[in-house]
């Protein structure tokens, strides 16, 4: 008889979530701490760590910093390793979206967007594989979005990080799937998060939203376990390259 359920255990790994002080990034940090992980959630709020940590409970970790400012990647990378050694999996949740129309984009707008969305994915990533080469075992999972392939209003920035998420992805598989590490991207649809407050406080808009999936709803947090932890586990050894599209089917239609 066939036991699916030992490919999908984490005792023993260690997992990295940027992002992991809210939303869908607090939710992984969750989801792969039951699933046996160790976790180290990064993020700016200290305050929404300790409490993620208080929830999770032993085995957790918070290192507060701002994945964005590459001067201090090296401390960071060394504060993220210090409780409990390199990680194995690393989440790329962090992400910020500042909803300047395509005529109004600012400099700063446009180098904050990318440095958070882009640029941290990388150059964490490049700084954690060296560990992760020498086990012979990785998982990378970024973060793509509806705008990966979709162009929406006000989103012009966002939408040119998440469609490069999406090539960023097939190239780190290229660079490190031969050394036995996996990177793959989720694509989430709308979920209530502090980074769609606006979309879910205006009902209307979220309602049309939810008519635009095929599965005719928004998504729940709960959505996100099952992708999250099959990218983790070695329950996805043979996938890597991939943007996996929790949206309900809202790209299908």
């Amino acid at each position: 008889m066939v036991d699916p359920r030992p490919s999908f255990d984490l005792h023993g790994k260690v997992a990295c979530i940027t992002g992991a002080s809210s939303g869908l990034g607090r939710r992984a940090a969750m989801v792969l701490a039951a699933a046996g992980a160790k976790v180290v959630g990064v993020a700016r709020r200290q305050d929404a760590l300790d409490s993620l940590c208080a929830d999770i409970g032993d085995g957790a970790a918070g290192v507060a910093g701002d994945v964005a400012v590459r001067s201090g990647l090296a401390q960071l990378v060394a504060d993220i390793s210090a409780p409990f050694g390199a990680p194995d999996i690393l989440v790329h949740a962090a992400g910020v979206n500042t909803r300047e129309a395509a005529d109004d984009v600012t400099a700063e707008g446009w180098d904050q967007t990318l440095a958070l969305n882009l640029s941290a994915p990388f150059f964490l990533s490049q700084a954690m594989v060296p560990a992760m080469k020498e086990k012979g075992w990785g998982r990378i999972v970024n973060f793509a979005s509806l705008q990966t392939t979709r162009a929406f209003p006000g989103g012009i920035a966002y939408g040119a990080t998440k469609g490069g998420i999406a090539q960023l992805t097939r190239a780190m598989a290229e660079a490190w799937s031969p050394h036995g590490i996996t990177a793959n991207a989720i694509g989430p649809g709308f979920f209530p998060t502090e980074l769609t407050a606006a979309v879910f406080d205006d009902e209307d808009r979220a309602a049309r939203n939810a008519a635009q999936t095929c599965a005719g709803r928004n998504g729940r947090l709960e959505d996100m376990d099952g992708p999250v932890l099959f990218l983790c586990s070695d329950a996805s050894s043979y996938v890597t390259g991939q943007v996996l599209m929790v949206d309900g089917g809202f790209t299908a239609k």
